[in-house]
């Protein structure tokens, strides 16, 4: 039996389509190993949203600046997840934020919790993710096959990046965790 929290990290329609300055090429094939592991979760399963923050600081005005399509509200339709992960969710965390490792989460994980890792970007949100929970301790696995990066090059980097940090983070394959 597969353990832990899965977090699907920001599978949102602003990767999703094509047409986003945000579009995320591979993201079907994350979605993929997504639907594989929700099964063996169940409502052991949080989906993360970027969403942008009401009143952007720091370098986040400079960031938004540069990307000023995404300052929409939390309920715009970028934000929503994608339609196939809408209505399935069991429970849903917002962050202005690209990690998503709050104190929410950390909360479903628990101190000696572990968590799983799926979705995108691998380079942005997923890594950032990861960092963060395994800084406070937590047993992190990034599933390599659920997960998409802003390119082929710079999700291979981000895998390369994390496992790493072994034992703290592990990068496995949807057929590895399932096998297990």
């Amino acid at each position: 039996m597969t353990t832990g929290l899965l977090a699907v990290i920001d599978m949102q329609r602003v990767f999703a389509d094509p047409d986003s300055p945000w579009a995320t090429p591979r993201f079907a094939l994350a979605a993929q190993g997504v639907r594989q592991l929700l099964p063996v979760f169940g409502e052991r399963v949080t989906f993360t949203r970027f969403v942008a923050p009401d009143h952007p600081t720091g370098a986040w005005r400079a960031y938004f600046r540069q990307w000023p399509f995404a300052l929409q509200p939390a309920h715009a339709p970028l934000w929503r997840l994608a339609d196939e992960f809408a209505d399935g969710a069991p429970h849903v965390l917002d962050a202005p934020t690209f990690g998503k490792w709050t104190p929410e989460l950390a909360a479903r994980v628990g101190p000696q919790g572990r968590l799983v890792l799926a979705g995108v970007s691998t380079d942005c949100c997923v890594l950032s993710t990861a960092l963060a929970a395994a800084d406070a301790g937590v047993e992190v696995v990034v599933v390599a096959d659920a997960c998409a990066g802003a390119d082929d090059d710079s999700h291979a980097k981000a895998l390369h990046v994390m496992d790493l940090y072994r034992p703290l983070i592990r990068v496995t394959t949807v057929a590895e965790l399932l096998s297990r």
